[in-house]
Formats: C-alpha cells, structure tokens, sequence
C-alpha cells in the first residue's frame, strides 16, 4: 500500500504556502466543500458509528431500541428535520431564557459574563472561583480557582469559538449556534465525589430514570423516580453507587416534567447543593450515542417509552 505520509518536499510546500493568498483560497474552498457535502457525509458518519457500536446496520424505518431512536433523531435532524428550537435549547447561553420561562430562573446557575471576544473578560471583577464554558458545545469547561492564567484561558477559548462542535459527533443542534462565552458561578459541595449532576432520562413530559454523575465520570448509578436502586448502565468501568436519595427528589421530578414537557425525549440535568436545585443544561443526544446499556433489555425497555414524532 503507498504511505500517505507527506514527503518532507511536500511538508516544505505546504509551510511555504501556509501564510499566502493560495493557502487561504484552499482553505475556503476546502470549507465550501464541507458545508455542501455536509448533509450526506454526515448521515453516512452516523450509519458507520451505529453499525461499529452495534454490530448491525441501522433500522431508520422502524426503529425500536432507545439507542436505534436515538440515532434516528441524530440522522433525520442532520438532514434537516430538526425543529428549530432545539437549538436555542442546545445553546448553553441561550437555554436560560427557556427555563426561567419554564421554571424561573432562581433555577439557574448565576451568569457572571457572557460574550464572543475572550479579550473582554473582565477578571479583575470576577470572584475567586468560577466556571467558563462555550454556548455551542458540550464537555468543554474551564474551572477556575484561585489565580488565574489568562493567557492561556484565552488562548484555549479562541480555539473554542474558532470550531464548530458539529463535527465532532455530527450532533445537528450545535450546527451554526452562535459561539459565545459563558462564565457561570462556581458551585461548591462538601461532597467526596464532587458535585453531583442528577440526570432526568425524560419522554414525552415524562421523567422514567434517573441517572447520577459527577465531573470525573467514574461513577455510573442508576435509579428509578422512587430511587429504587436499578442494574441499568452504560460505563462498564465506573462504580455505582447508592447515593442517598436527594430530599427534594419529588420537586426534581417536577421541574424535569416541566422543563421536557412537548419533548420526545431529552435528558434533564439538574444540580443540588443543599435543597438548592440548579438546571444543568437540556441534553437530546446523550453521549453522542456512544455507548451501549447494560443489560441489553434496558435497550428496548427504554426505546418502549420513546414515542418518536415520525409524522413531524
């Protein structure tokens, strides 16, 4: 087989070209190309990745498993198909506006700063401790605790809002959200495992089971809405701890109704420090599908309660 590793001529070339008008013309052309074949190499991304994960083709015409809905959802909106709110629902800073619409926003975590240029954060007014992410991608967040190194933090976020999160998974409802920074209150807990994320695995307005996390993902616990401790999970590596059920468990459920309701399915994440519950963010294609549950029987027992909007 020829190697397809660049020659040091053609690295030579290429670093030669590299500040010149015909590099920045390629490269224009190049993301023409990618916007235009987008839709198709997209779905074909997405066939491949289920077929790998899975071991078998996928069933877009009557899917049944939560996992084969939840791949129809990613190819049928990488189509087009999306409705247009999911991605205001999708952008982290955007998602605000609906949930204090929803709920109020003494569920939300306090905004400190907001906007596109990193160069405008104004450190010297932030407190000690604080959480910067992007509005248009998931996974990607920056704490800061003491002092911090600003060129470096602006540095990384340039990189950030230069991208487009689509690409990574081919999840539609970060295509063409507006990049934006989010600094957000840093929430502190006494808690060995960190602070805890309760996740609403939500259909139709309807929350079914309840998923604990923490920001190392080393654990994997699962629970139904009567925290009755369940065998489901997906991260064959991580503990599963019984957590102690929160006391506020029942006003959870409720904002998770509220906040999913009209939705097929999305999964609603939710902080709570102290009886103080905070939304999270709304989460539509978890994992980005990568992944399998276990036992196998969740699969279909889950993809039961999704009732897909094939007529939309």
């Amino acid at each position: 087989m020829k190697s397809t590793v660049p020659t040091p001529k053609v690295e030579a070339l290429r670093a030669t070209l590299r500040d010149t008008w015909v590099h920045d013309v390629v490269q224009h052309v190049r993301r023409i190309k990618r916007r235009i074949m987008r839709q198709s190499e997209g779905e074909a991304f997405l066939l491949r990745r289920y077929a790998r994960i899975h071991g078998s083709p996928l069933n877009l015409t009557h899917p049944q498993t939560f996992t084969e809905k939840l791949f129809w959802r990613m190819v049928t909106w990488n189509r087009g198909d999306m409705p247009a709110r999911f991605a205001q629902l999708a952008d982290k800073y955007a998602v605000r506006e609906y949930v204090e619409s929803r709920v109020g926003n003494e569920y939300l975590v306090e905004l400190l700063w907001h906007g596109d240029d990193p160069r405008h954060i104004p450190f010297d007014l932030l407190p000690a401790e604080y959480v910067i992410k992007p509005s248009h991608a998931g996974g990607q967040v920056i704490i800061v605790r003491g002092e911090a190194d600003r060129e470096d933090i602006v540095r990384t976020l340039d990189g950030w809002l230069a991208s487009d999160y689509y690409w990574q998974a081919r999840e539609y409802q970060y295509y063409g959200i507006q990049p934006r920074i989010v600094i957000e209150e840093y929430l502190k807990t006494e808690n060995a495992s960190g602070l805890l994320d309760y996740r609403f695995w939500c259909f139709g307005g309807v929350p079914e089971v309840i998923q604990v996390d923490n920001h190392a993902h080393d654990i994997n616990p699962f629970f139904d809405i009567h925290w009755n401790h369940l065998d489901l999970y997906y991260r064959p590596k991580a503990t599963r701890p019984c957590i102690p059920k929160p006391r506020n468990l029942e006003r959870m459920i409720q904002l998770a109704s509220q906040l999913s309701n009209g939705i097929d399915f999305v999964r609603v994440d939710f902080y709570n420090i102290e009886g103080k519950i905070y939304c999270g963010e709304l989460t539509f294609t978890p994992v980005g599908g990568i992944f399998t549950f276990s036992p196998a029987h969740w699969d279909m027992k889950l993809g039961e309660k999704w009732a897909l909007p094939l007529d939309h």
